[in-house]
């Protein structure tokens, strides 16, 4: 006992184990990470609808992780009607969202049908109609001694429902504008998390947050320049292929999805001109890029620096209910919501990005390009 720590055997031998056990979790990690790139990369390549049917499935499950923990922190009180109706109002929630998403998308097949004419013509009365029996249930559930955990639990149904439904219904509407803006977020918060995981690994000695104690500033700092430049070189590479820049579109006639258009400017080739300070520098004046890639930066910036409070949200929750993991889906992962707390606040982000900033920049960069263009011209006319 009066042996230094560093020569003493009890010392030593626990030392030795929790390095096994580090290096076997890493392992376990690691292969269970590339099985899931294999599989994303698979789901990818069968189709949008498959990615939507994934969406929907991942969705299901978050809800159920989610609406399990209070149903275990609160079951010995017997709360009636509970995880009925929770299901009820996911039920209803995705009714509301996911037949707006039809009558958007698929206007054609719901004109051709008239089943599906009169549900989108109501469907909002339906939608509704829906929630509103929901909410009669709920309150003819109401018993006296558990007023307030009844309500309490009301509010845990909706404010999961608005985290994992909402969120969840924004990442198919990304899908729908064109599967970049589906695969170039989701592979930024992958990167991002699988880099951070890295150098934190190797290189962590400087705590980031108290509410996760293995996140370092080393593996925060090397997963932020480590996204910008994988995003900066994915968005490339996807930015030449007309099925992942055209939106998704339904063709009636032939029943199946269809990815075919003429792309958008984002995704052709231009020619920058570069500030005085880097021309000294490199030698070079201009460099050919997609816009897409420039928009790549804003998104990858997101995903490492803001996404992962996602990440710290999801653990102040774990630690409020006691709990190490939402599940055990997947060993060494944890549940699926452990893997997607990061990626529905990057889906919102994107979804934002596209409908109020993606437009406004394209509108710059075209203005760049034509400046651009015009100098030349009349540079060559002179």
């Amino acid at each position: 006992s009066c042996l230094l720590p560093a020569f003493n055997p009890v010392f030593l031998r626990h030392k030795q184990v929790s390095s096994f056990y580090r290096w076997k979790n890493y392992w376990i990690r690691g292969v269970l990470s590339l099985a899931m790139i294999f599989g994303f990369f698979l789901i990818i390549y069968m189709g949008p609808i498959t990615l939507i049917l994934v969406v929907m499935s991942v969705q299901i499950k978050c809800f159920q992780e989610i609406i399990t923990i209070g149903y275990r922190v609160y079951h010995s009180y017997e709360l009636p009607w509970f995880r009925t109706l929770s299901w009820y109002f996911l039920i209803c929630v995705n009714y509301f969202f996911y037949g707006e998403t039809v009558a958007d998308y698929f206007g054609a097949l719901v004109q051709r049908e008239e089943p599906l004419q009169f549900l989108a013509r109501y469907h909002r009365f339906i939608s509704f109609a829906l929630y509103l029996a929901g909410f009669c249930m709920f309150v003819l559930s109401l018993v006296k001694k558990h007023y307030r955990l009844q309500f309490y639990m009301f509010a845990w149904t909706h404010v999961t429902l608005l985290i994992v439904v909402t969120q969840s219904h924004l990442v198919i509407q990304n899908l729908f504008e064109g599967m970049i803006w589906f695969i170039v977020p989701i592979s930024i918060v992958i990167c991002n998390d699988i880099m951070a995981y890295l150098f934190g690994f190797f290189f962590g000695r400087t705590p980031l947050i108290k509410l996760s104690p293995k996140k370092t500033w080393e593996g925060f700092i090397g997963g932020f320049f480590s996204t910008v430049v994988f995003g900066f070189i994915l968005a490339y590479l996807l930015s030449q292929f007309q099925y992942f820049v055209c939106p998704v579109g339904y063709n009636s006639e032939t029943n199946s999805f269809t990815i075919e258009c003429e792309p958008s400017d984002i995704f052709v080739m231009q020619e920058y001109t570069l500030p005085a300070a880097i021309q000294n520098t490199l030698r070079w004046k201009t460099v050919n890029l997609y816009p897409f890639q420039i928009h790549s930066i804003f998104l990858s910036s997101f995903g490492s620096l803001i996404g992962p409070f996602g990440g710290f949200f999801a653990s102040g929750f774990k630690r409020a209910f006691k709990i190490k993991d939402f599940a055990n889906t997947i060993p060494g992962h944890g549940g699926i919501m452990d893997r997607f707390d990061c990626q529905y606040l990057m889906a919102t982000f994107t979804h934002v990005y596209i409908t109020k900033v993606e437009l406004p920049l394209l509108v710059i960069f075209a203005k760049i390009g034509t400046n651009l263009k015009q100098t030349r011209l009349k540079m060559t006319n002179n």
